[in-house]
């Protein structure tokens, strides 16, 4: 019981930084109406807080191997508080995006070390653990979407992003202090056995950066997310674009506007997804699951085109997009530490997590297509297009591609295992 309440910990962080990412949303059109700063410009924000989340999360992950996670998700819990204090404060697009780095170093510092932790507390089950950790990044904010967007209506984004920012930063740093080293803990405990595919070596970070296998996951990685944050950081323009953000949906007795109902099933459906198809994948293998969930994923995205006008319809298929979309946060973590070995599982997990700050830079693209267009159509077909790929890439490529790898480093241990043998025989 003691890792998973380490486990929990790491949840409990991982909820705070969420509305980081899915509040964002939230935000820019009231921005835009204050400044009269265009959706692409604003959202270049967006991408600067997900490319520092993202691309220094391997020297986080570093840090967290080195030193423990403990003082890693300490100075993250400041940074994310403040880079939110100082979005309240944004006046000129340059502070915007200088808050927005601010708070996405900190962001990657609680988020790579909380899921590096998971993948190393349990590796006999890496998928839930994984999917669970990441559950909380991506239901987190499902609690907090109608305090923010109230706020924001009655008080104004700039006192929703100060208060928000100073309370979800000060539980993170709170949450910290109960954080232990599980790289000193595991070695005394045991757990159980695994029938999926894993190496019995540790491979360091800079050894796993010359293994073709790892670029097949990152591009697989890239393509995935790209459809994903584009809807999460432009949901409320194109229910905008749609007419439909107002529209009163009403599901099972419970009625809201359509724009708000899509973002509370998206984040509950965004949450659940992680520990679902991570305990799927514990089950019946990652490749395998990442190929069913991908394909979904396409034909979601498509049909959000299609049918996104009506209200309802908006809600049900942007939930299904999220489900099918989230679960990337729990299987290439584990597929990764499967691969490479848990000793240096932040470091390495936190390498492929830059596969999303490179998938955030077409977010602003984007923007960009839909003015100089008129029309989502070309994003949501390149988005469905690039899924579809990932999935038949999953089977046909990874799959072989793993096998073969973690074979040929059970092979060269076994070899290596005899040559000491024999060392150790000669010097007796």
């Amino acid at each position: 019981m003691f890792r998973w309440g380490q486990l929990l910990i790491g949840v409990l962080c991982m909820a705070m930084i969420a509305n980081l990412q899915y509040g964002w949303t939230l935000f820019v059109n009231p921005i835009s109406d204050k400044y009269g700063w265009s959706r692409a410009a604003i959202q270049i924000a967006f991408t600067i807080f997900v490319l520092t989340e993202t691309w220094l999360v391997p020297v986080e992950g570093y840090l967290v191997d080195k030193f423990g996670p403990r003082p890693v998700v300490l100075g993250g819990g400041l940074l994310c508080g403040l880079g939110w204090v100082m979005n309240s404060y944004a006046d000129s697009l340059t502070l915007l995006y200088v808050a927005a780095a601010v708070s996405g170093v900190g962001a990657g510092a609680v988020y790579g070390t909380c899921v590096g932790n998971a993948l190393k507390w349990f590796p006999d089950r890496r998928g839930l653990a994984a999917g669970i950790t990441a559950a909380g990044f991506g239901a987190g904010s499902a609690l907090t979407i109608l305090p923010i967007t109230a706020m924001i209506k009655s008080s104004g984004y700039e006192d929703a992003f100060f208060y928000f920012g100073i309370g979800q930063g000060l539980i993170v740093m709170i949450a910290a202090l109960a954080l232990l080293d599980p790289n000193k803990v595991m070695k005394h405990m045991k757990t159980a056995a695994t029938s999926l595919q894993q190496s019995r070596r540790d491979y360091a970070p800079t050894e796993v950066l010359r293994k073709p296998v790892f670029w097949v996951m990152y591009l697989m990685f890239v393509m995935v997310a790209a459809g994903g944050l584009m809807a999460t950081a432009q949901l409320a323009p194109i229910a905008k674009d749609f007419k439909i953000a107002d529209v009163p949906v009403s599901i099972m007795g419970l009625a809201l506007p359509a724009l708000t109902f899509a973002m509370a099933i998206d984040r509950v459906l965004n949450g659940l997804t992680r520990p679902f198809f991570g305990w799927v994948s514990d089950k019946i293998g990652r490749e395998q699951t990442m190929f069913v969930a991908f394909a979904v994923e396409a034909a979601c995205i498509y049909g959000l085109y299609q049918f996104g006008h009506n209200p309802l319809a908006f809600v049900l298929l942007t939930g299904l997009v999220f489900f099918a979309w989230g679960e990337i946060y729990s299987l290439f973590p584990s597929t990764c530490a499967d691969t490479f070995g848990s000793k240096f599982a932040a470091s390495n997990a936190g390498m492929l997590y830059t596969a999303k700050g490179t998938a955030s830079l077409l977010v602003p693209l984007s923007s960009v297509l839909v003015t100089s267009s008129g029309t989502w159509e070309t994003v949501f077909t390149v988005a469905a297009v690039m899924n579809a790929i990932a999935a038949l890439m999953a089977w046909f490529v990874l799959r072989p591609m793993r096998r073969a790898f973690i074979e040929r480093a059970r092979q060269d241990a076994a070899v290596q295992q005899a040559k000491d043998g024999k060392s150790y025989a000669g010097a007796a």
